[in-house]
């Protein structure tokens, strides 16, 4: 699947690559070919979606463009990729409701012109994210607004692993 989509697009191979099944609610990470580890997590509350606006999660091929978070302790909430300076334990009850970003930001960056690259169909421009989530019990359940939610180690432990340029394909 992944080096049909690559090779299609022409792209040279990545040395890590995560595989993201929405259907299945897995992330595979993959180092050299090898599969390291799989992860459980969280996709969107909607239907998979390119298109801006859509709160659902974008497939195809993309790569991370930013690490954000390096440094901070698990459970850190950030506010426009910026960390707050408290973990979401430490905020009022009316914020335990929302849909935090805590922990390490993965910003993705599609590789796929037309499909998830450009125009109204950019997953940059979505700010669309790998992240940590202050609803670790409901991973594994359809539950972002497009991004790939995973519990606060798991993605603080990928965060350590995973480079800038490394790819991410997001299928059904």
């Amino acid at each position: 699947m992944y080096n049909q989509t690559r090779t299609r697009l022409g792209i040279k191979p990545a040395d890590r690559v995560l595989l993201v099944r929405i259907s299945t609610a897995t992330l595979q990470f993959y180092r050299h070919a090898d599969l390291v580890k799989s992860y459980t997590i969280s996709t969107s509350k909607r239907p998979p979606s390119n298109v801006k606006d859509s709160l659902g999660t974008p497939r195809g091929l993309h790569e991370v463009a930013e690490r954000i978070g390096a440094g901070q302790p698990p459970g850190m909430v950030f506010k426009s990729r910026i960390p707050t300076g408290h973990h979401y334990n430490e905020l009022p009850d009316a914020s335990v409701n929302d849909d935090l970003i805590t922990s390490r930001i993965l910003w993705l960056r599609g590789l796929e012109a037309g499909m998830n690259l450009g125009g109204n169909v950019d997953t940059h421009s979505r700010y669309v994210y790998l992240h940590g989530t202050n609803h670790e019990a409901r991973i594994g359940e359809p539950l972002s607004s497009g991004c790939v939610l995973m519990r606060n180690l798991d993605i603080v432990e990928l965060y350590e692993e995973v480079r800038r340029g490394d790819h991410v394909l997001i299928v059904d």
